[in-house]
């Protein structure tokens, strides 16, 4: 499949493309299959990062079933990473890492990692052996637990189609469509969400492995280096020019891809690129539509008599129409906050330049005689008041013997 039919995929076709040359890596691929997942994620990704479909204030209990599985781009982009062969291993095992910890970082985002992974890795690597020996077997008995629900999950599925097809050739007309909705949709995001466990189990032991043949490599070169062999350094000198010059002409090529991707800002839009219905690519601007109300022989016409305009004001709602959409609101807040910061950076440096630190400053001694002036005259002013109006003056007709 070319570049171009890639592009104009579905995300979820894509998603599943992509999960199926996964499955099959685990046996045996080639690598222009290798390559060709490896291209579609990273198509993925990007539509993925242009829908917004992930935040990270939210939890798995804020992700729809739905979207729940594209958690899972960043592990199968790693695994298919480092099935990579041929040129520099080491940058090889540097990628697949550098996903691998992407996956791991947002599950914890999304409280998605176990309180036992959690403890180990804010420890850090002062864990002795023994730690490490109980970690690994409380990791193989999560993943031996994930592998046997998703198995049970499985054949559920496929009684409860049985149970539905014998229903349905039973009685065609009361075949029970909601129950059977109902708990597919529970079943697919405890599947999902089983998966994604599973995943994570996988995923702390390939890192630790990754990290373990990375130091091996690493400790063959540096002692190829010491051993004084000129013609590997040579070659890792001319590798190395060569990864500067290449850096150096794509660097235009490379200056799209350093800023993020303008989002999508209307949520019925993102909507139809992920179900397929439209592209990202396509240009969109999304205009709010007013509700109309009333007869529609009148309605958006221009009424020249009384009798007409109180005939077009029938049906009308009895709250206020909005004015904008959802997006455009968000949108509208967006570049009054924009306009905020900018007038505020203005004022600090305005505050901070030297015609305000070079200002010519009163006296001290001059501001706290003008207050203690003050307080004097508005104390005097008190007292000859309170001197003119004593206390109960003014209630002497409010009393019955006054």
């Amino acid at each position: 499949m070319g570049e171009l039919n890639i592009q104009d995929m579905p995300l979820p076709a894509l998603f599943e493309q992509a999960r199926k040359i996964h499955d099959f890596s685990e046996s045996s691929v080639d690598q222009e299959t290798v390559r060709k997942g490896c291209e579609i994620l990273r198509v993925c990704e990007e539509m993925i990062g242009k829908l917004g479909l992930f935040s990270l204030n939210e939890t798995k209990d804020d992700i729809s079933t739905a979207n729940l599985k594209y958690v899972l781009v960043p592990y199968y982009l790693a695994e298919l990473t480092e099935k990579i062969a041929g040129g520099d291993r080491i940058e090889v095992l540097k990628a697949s890492q550098a996903k691998l910890k992407e996956f791991i970082s947002f599950c914890e985002t999304m409280e998605l990692v176990p309180e036992e992974e959690m403890e180990t890795s804010k420890q850090g690597g002062a864990s002795t052996a023994l730690d490490r020996r109980a970690k690994k077997i409380a990791r193989f008995k999560r993943q031996r637990a994930a592998e046997s629900k998703l198995l049970e999950l499985k054949e559920r599925k496929e009684r409860r189609g049985r149970s539905t097809k014998a229903a349905a050739l039973s009685s065609p007309v009361e075949t029970g469509e909601d129950d059977v909705s109902d708990d597919d949709g529970e079943e697919e995001r405890e599947a999902w969400l089983t998966t994604i466990s599973l995943a994570l189990c996988k995923a702390f032991d390939l890192l630790e492995m990754l990290k373990k043949e990375e130091e091996i490599l690493s400790a063959v070169r540096e002692k190829q280096l010491q051993d004084g062999e000129k013609d590997f350094s040579q070659l890792i000198l001319d590798e190395r020019t060569e990864k500067a010059e290449s850096w150096h002409r794509d660097a235009a090529a490379r200056a799209r891809y350093t800023k993020p991707a303008a989002p999508i800002t209307c949520a019925t839009f993102a909507q139809d690129v992920i179900e397929g219905r439209a592209k990202v690519s396509e240009a969109h601007e999304h205009k709010h539509q007013p509700l109309l109300f009333g007869p529609a022989s009148l309605v958006g016409q221009n009424p020249t008599t009384e009798r007409e305009r109180i005939a077009a004001q029938v049906f009308q709602p009895h709250y206020r129409l909005p004015t904008m959409s959802i997006e455009e609101a968000g949108l509208t807040e967006m570049n009054m906050m924009n306009e905020w910061q900018e007038r505020t950076v203005k004022f600090m440096e305005e505050a901070n330049s030297s015609w305000h630190r070079d200002a010519p400053k009163s006296r001290p001694g001059e501001e706290d005689e003008e207050d203690d002036d003050a307080a004097q005259d508005k104390a005097r002013a008190w007292d000859d008041w309170k001197d003119d109006n004593p206390r109960g003056a003014g209630n002497k007709k409010l009393t019955p013997c006054g």
